[in-house]
């Protein structure tokens, strides 16, 4: 589980996101399957792909900073849409 450093450290990321790019919404903060001390922030991401590649590179920029300042491993991930994935299935 995380400790309060590192869920502030989470939502900090996530609020500098979000002040740049308004149309995220944040899905959930979850242990990443490789490594359980790793922290994915699952976020909505922006329908344009343009977009999504600059709040990648900015969440770049950020997550690096958190580890070299804190030690933390805080990165972002796309969050699925439940009804999504159940579409998808249902097309293959």
């Amino acid at each position: 589980m995380f400790n309060d450093k590192q869920m502030e450290l989470s939502y900090m990321l996530f609020d500098k996101l979000k002040g740049k790019f308004p149309d995220i919404q944040l899905a959930d903060i979850t242990e990443a399957a490789y490594d359980p001390s790793h922290i994915w922030v699952n976020v909505f991401m922006p329908d344009n792909e343009d977009r999504e590649i600059a709040l990648r590179e900015m969440a770049a920029e950020i997550s690096a900073d958190i580890l070299l300042d804190y030690g933390y491993g805080i990165t972002i991930s796309s969050a699925w849409i439940p009804d999504y994935k159940a579409q998808a299935q249902k097309i293959a």
